[in-house]
């Protein structure tokens, strides 16, 4: 089975549900970008008119995470994998449809090859930045990904 948009998004619906309903969405995959987006609703603003942090970063990790979750399932190894760290900093108001983009497949390959081949856990920092429809860098995240080999 391949990693596509809508299986991310049908997982999202049974296994992040609060992901699902609060709009955020796979929109492309492919071995070195993966797009989320997420658009500002009711049911995800915060008291201040804008997008909450949380639902940002919810779709900021899937971006990040759906692309280890596809290396990972290519390199037909069962691998484990975890958020270790993450950061963020907010530049703007999060309003309308955001778009997170994680460009940084290449990352992956290199960490899950090395896991591979030298049995121990590896780490990986991927970043996903957040832009409006008007092309504004409205939030950036770093999340740092383990990855173990199991045995």
């Amino acid at each position: 089975m391949t990693i596509s948009p809508s299986k991310l998004n049908t997982y999202l619906l049974f296994k992040l549900p609060s992901a699902y309903l609060t709009g955020v969405r796979t929109k492309h995959i492919d071995d070195s970008t993966c797009v989320v987006t997420v658009k500002h609703r009711w049911i995800n603003q915060n008291p201040f008119n804008s997008m909450f942090w949380a639902v940002q970063g919810m779709a900021a990790e899937l971006t990040t995470g759906a692309l280890v979750m596809k290396k990972i399932k290519e390199s037909r190894k069962r691998i484990s994998m975890l958020v270790a760290n993450n950061n963020a900093s907010f530049s703007k108001k999060a309003t309308g449809r955001i778009t997170f983009k994680c460009e940084e497949g290449h990352k992956i390959d290199e960490a899950i090859q090395k896991a591979i081949d030298t049995g121990e856990g590896q780490t990986v920092w991927l970043s996903a930045t957040g832009i409006n429809k008007d092309g504004v860098e409205v939030s950036s995240f770093n999340f740092e990904w383990t990855l173990k080999v199991k045995s």
